[in-house]
């Protein structure tokens, strides 16, 4: 799918402590980008200004699908948090039925409630249960499974892996990549390693800019050792 977002010298604040400074990238559809920082570099920031959860302070996000340029709206995003937000007084099986009752003209190739819960590893005895009662990576599961149903253009994961086993955690690398054909996607982490393994690219977030690194560098010990370096300079944590 020809489909771009252009993010232009964005910039953000937090009074007088400077997070974005003017940055500006480019993210296509077909890749997973993965988005690495120390914690506190501004990886959230720069998800929640996309996703327009705070004001900015400047630039603009725009959507580009076969050359034709719009303002990104947040109905094309879909945003799976590092900690997750659903609805605890519902039962898996509830929140699911009722995410896709309300959603039903938007699915395409809607699935049995059995299917998407196959597709995350929750078992049947998991989806009864309130949702005050699933651990941090049941709701995160979930979580992501919502917006793979929605189908969004834009998925903004933010530590999306950090809470699960090895095995889920597998299971979600595998889908992320199918998935990756005919979505934008921005994985955020701060563990090089699991970059390397899912990401077509590697963007660093370091001293308020983004930079594209070569994945091909990073596997010789001087050069990993020089980005180290720079992210232990970083002055924004």
């Amino acid at each position: 799918m020809n489909m771009k977002l252009e993010v232009v010298n964005l910039t953000k604040k937090y009074g007088d402590k400077l997070v974005l400074d003017e940055v500006s990238f480019t993210f296509e559809a077909g890749k997973i980008y993965g988005l690495i920082g120390r914690n506190g570099a501004g990886k959230t920031t720069f998800f929640n200004c996309i996703n327009k959860d705070v004001d900015i302070d400047g630039g603009i996000c725009s959507l580009i699908e076969n050359e034709i340029k719009k303002n990104l709206t947040v109905s094309e995003i879909g945003y799976v948090q590092s900690v997750p937000i659903v609805p605890e007084f519902l039962t898996g099986k509830e929140f699911l039925n009722f995410f896709l009752e309300i959603n039903r003209e938007k699915i395409k190739n809607p699935k049995s409630i059995d299917e998407y819960f196959d597709l995350v590893k929750l078992d049947k005895e998991d989806q009864n249960k309130l949702l005050k009662y699933y651990s941090h990576g049941m709701k995160n599961k979930l979580q992501m499974l919502i917006h793979f149903i929605s189908d969004d253009k834009i998925l903004l994961l933010d530590e999306p892996l950090t809470s699960l086993d090895i095995v889920v955690q597998d299971d979600m690398k595998k889908l992320f990549k199918k998935m990756k054909k005919d979505h934008i996607i921005i994985f955020s982490t701060h563990i090089l390693e699991l970059a390397l393994d899912l990401c077509d690219e590697i963007i660093i977030l370091n001293h308020h800019k983004l930079e594209l690194i070569e994945k091909k560098n990073l596997n010789t010990k001087s050069y990993k050792d020089k980005i180290i370096k720079s992210l232990k300079d970083n002055n924004n944590v």
